[in-house]
Parts: C-alpha cells; sequence; structure tokens
C-alpha cells in the first residue's frame, strides 16, 4: 500500500478546504458525502496525521491541514499556469476557467455573456460565482473577477470591461406623492431607498453638477426606513413607490424604458463607478482569461 499524500489527492484536498464542509465538497466535487469522508479518512491514515478537525456542522483544518492546503493551492497553479503556456502555441483555450461576480451584475449580464462564451470556447469550463461581496484581490480561488471601479492594488491586472453610471430614479407614483428634488439637498427630505455593499460609505451620496466638470461633489446624507445588502430587492422596492433610489444604468434601464421608474437630479452625476474585469498578473498570458476578458469587453460595450 502506497504511504504519503498522493498527486491525485491535492486537487481534491484543495476543493474540501476551500468548500469548508463535507457536504458542500461533496456537491461540489460531484459524489456523495460518505465518498468525501471515505477518501478523506484514506489520505489521512496514509500520512499518518489529521488534516481535518470535524465537527457536526463544520470543518476546520489542522496546522497539518493548512501547510498542506497552502501547498496544494501553489502546486495546482503552477500546473494551471503550465497548462496555459503550453494551450498558447496552439491559441484554443481549454481548462477550467473561475469566474465571480456580484449577484446582480452577475444574473443579469456575466451569466448570459459567459452562456454565448462557452458556445465560441467549448473547451473550457467555466465556474460561475456570485456574491454579494467581492473575495479579496489576490484570492486564487478565482481566476477573473467582475468588479465596480479600478482597484488601487498594483499587484492584479484590471481591464476596463464598460461604464457604468449611477442613476438616481424613483416611481412615478412617488414623485407625484412627495415631489421631485431640484438640488441634491431636497434629498435629505426624501425617503431614500439604501444598499449596504462593500466597502462603500452607507447612507452618504455625492453629486456633483454635470455642467462642472471640476465641481466638488456634494456630500448628502440620505435617510429613509428601508435598507437592504441585495440590489433587486432594492429596485423592487423602487418600483413599489418606496421612495428614491441610486442605482446602476445596466439594472434599471429597462425600467426607466418603460417609465415605471424616472429619473431625478439628471442634472448632476455620481461618482463613477466602471465595470472592470479583475485578475492576478501570473493569469495576463492564459488563453482562457485573455479570451473571456475579451469577449466580456464586446458583449459590455453597449453600456459605453
Amino acid at each position: 500500500m502506497s504511504t504519503g499524500i498522493q498527486p491525485s489527492e491535492l486537487a481534491f484536498f484543495a476543493s474540501l478546504a476551500a468548500c469548508g464542509s463535507l457536504s458542500a465538497a461533496a456537491r461540489e466535487l460531484g459524489i456523495t458525502t460518505p465518498a468525501v469522508s471515505k477518501r478523506l479518512a484514506q489520505m489521512e491514515a496514509r500520512a499518518g496525521i489529521a488534516l481535518v478537525n470535524r465537527t457536526t456542522r463544520r470543518m476546520s483544518l489542522t496546522p497539518e491541514g493548512e501547510v498542506l492546503f497552502e501547498h496544494a493551492r501553489r502546486i495546482l497553479g503552477d500546473i494551471a499556469e503550465l497548462d496555459q503556456l503550453l494551450t498558447m502555441s496552439k491559441g484554443q483555450p481549454k481548462g477550467q476557467l473561475r469566474v465571480n461576480a456580484t449577484l446582480g451584475f452577475g444574473r443579469l449580464h456575466v451569466a448570459p455573456a459567459i452562456s454565448q462564451y462557452v458556445l465560441a470556447y467549448p473547451e473550457v469550463d467555466v465556474q460561475l460565482q456570485l456574491s454579494v461581496n467581492p473575495p479579496a484581490l489576490l484570492d486564487d480561488q478565482f481566476d477573473v473577477c467582475i468588479r465596480f471601479g479600478a482597484p488601487a492594488d498594483a499587484r492584479v491586472i484590471a481591464k476596463r470591461l464598460a461604464s457604468n453610471r449611477r442613476l438616481l430614479c424613483a416611481a412615478p407614483a412617488y414623485l407625484a406623492k412627495h415631489g421631485t428634488p431640484a438640488v441634491p439637498a431636497d434629498l435629505a427630505r426624501h425617503n431614500c431607498i439604501c444598499i449596504r455593499q462593500g466597502d462603500e460609505a452607507y447612507g452618504s451620496w455625492r453629486l456633483a453638477p454635470l455642467t462642472d466638470a471640476t465641481s466638488a461633489p456634494e456630500t448628502v446624507k440620505v435617510h429613509g426606513n428601508l435598507t437592504t445588502n441585495d440590489g433587486e430587492i432594492a429596485v423592487n422596492w423602487a418600483l413599489a413607490g418606496h421612495g428614491i433610489l441610486m442605482r446602476a444604468e445596466w439594472d434599471i434601464e429597462r425600467y426607466l424604458d418603460s417609465g415605471r421608474l424616472v429619473q431625478v437630479l439628471a442634472q448632476y452625476r455620481t461618482p463613477d463607478a466602471d465595470i472592470y474585469a479583475v485578475y492576478p498578473q501570473r493569469d495576463q498570458l492564459s488563453a482562457r482569461v485573455r479570451t473571456f476578458v475579451a469577449f466580456l469587453g464586446e458583449a459590455f460595450g453597449r453600456f459605453d
């Protein structure tokens, strides 16, 4: 019987550690939870050490498990990089591509773009994960992250895909009942629907006149009786006439076109939050990343 950790087990353990539980790993790997447990027990038996601390609900890595996880990710990354370099000569991307995006934009725009991308590049296996808060820039769980706003971290590459204007809007019924704000200061007396997302300042809206590019934005502290961390819910509240909402144009343009929402304070601009594809510098030669980012740039070109 062979002893020690086998090369084929590195991907298994990396998936197990990243998922955080045996059941989640089973779903990710497409096998049963008992099968995951058995395979882990076999690894630990051969290595002669415990790799995971198990509880009824969750699991945690032992110090030895942490070391294995760190090295497994590095080794798997080196293998993926080698594969990318080899496939570059053929020009045809293939292999796994892990993508992260926000919930709303991911559902409405990234997922449909991926659907078209895999038709053009059928040898690429895309895994899309949507999250409320974006992962850390150097989190190697993902190959490409779709972000709003250019990241300041020079250790990653940020490719601008499209502009992302944030607009103020409300339902006609709300404006008919409460009036239409004429200047930013008027927002303080309106019911404003607030969204808590990422590191953005909560409840502080910044606006500057469109006619004066040099004017400093005016910060207005807004208030309201509805708050959420989900943009889709916020839009639905605005559609129901609960108040004024600041939301990206891509998320509300169909409602503006239909008249269900009306733009307010259109003569003012809000801070830009352009759409970027962010990926590690080591992946800039990857055929998968390169073709995917270019494909998204074309798909999102209509936002500019």
